[in-house]
């Protein structure tokens, strides 16, 4: 088991979905966290409250807007302020929209690039100064199987995503030696909200039943069809904050049930 007492961590999009899952391992390691993400206000405190609780660690929550630079920054501010300092870095926060290439609105372009993949620039351009002078910060950037391969109609998510494994390569090498790294997980199809969406527009659109749209939705890409789940992927973050992935930087790592194996 990982011990993380004493570390402290920022997980964007967590209030809900892979965000979550991973916020709850690292609190449970020992980590002070701070949430991120939109939802009812009274449901984010009663999450904050009872993961500081169960896990007997700091938890806060900051609401910051990451389609906007100003507010990540201070969510990063907000996070040393509260802990001391700034340890691990989780970018999961996103968001998913499809339709062929000259049907994509315009804005809904700029809001997938902005969340999906410059929130993540913003936010370790935000915490990379105090990982370098601490001598030690894990980056962990949440791309996709969409990071490495891609798929018809959503060009806006594919492109931010494999902007963000691009990212991950360079934040590696810029601080390789530091003490700091930087890796992408690559998940296949999870059952999260943002999933659920597109199985519930599929079986819309063809008359299947929910349970004939997830089969369908995991046999297009994903051979175990099996999803990926929040939990397995919070345990590969974690591990990556242990001492066995010092040497793990500029990597991707895919939990994909054999996709990008074919």
């Amino acid at each position: 088991m990982t011990s993380l007492a004493g570390k402290s961590a920022i997980v964007t999009g967590s209030t809900s979905g892979i965000g979550k899952g991973i916020a709850e391992a690292l609190a449970k390691a020992g980590a002070n966290v701070m949430l991120n993400g939109f939802g009812d206000a009274a449901e984010i405190e009663t999450q904050r409250a009872a993961l500081a609780a169960s896990a007997k660690v700091k938890v806060a929550f900051h609401g910051a807007d990451m389609a906007k630079p100003a507010e990540i920054r201070d969510l990063v501010a907000s996070a040393g302020r509260e802990f001391g300092r700034v340890d691990i870095l989780v970018n999961n926060a996103g968001i998913q929209f499809v339709a062929p290439v000259e049907q994509f609105p315009e804005d809904r372009w700029d809001a997938i690039i902005a969340i999906n993949l410059s929130s993540a620039f913003h936010a370790t351009k935000a915490a990379l100064p105090g990982m370098r002078q601490a001598g030690w910060g894990r980056v962990i950037n949440i791309a996709s199987a969409h990071g490495l391969v891609a798929s018809a109609d959503k060009s806006a998510y594919v492109a931010a995503k494999h902007g963000i494994v691009g990212l991950t390569k360079t934040v590696a090498l810029e601080t390789a030696g530091s003490g700091v790294t930087c890796v992408a997980i690559c998940p296949g199809w999870v059952l999260t909200p943002l999933v659920q969406k597109q199985i519930d527009a599929k079986a819309a659109a063809s008359g299947l039943s929910p349970e004939a749209a997830k089969a369908a939705l995991l046999s297009e890409k994903q051979p175990s069809k099996e999803f990926a789940t929040p939990e397995q992927i919070a345990e590969t973050a974690l591990f990556l904050c242990s001492r066995a992935a010092d040497q793990i930087t500029g990597s991707t790592i895919a939990l994909d049930g054999g996709w990008l194996a074919q």
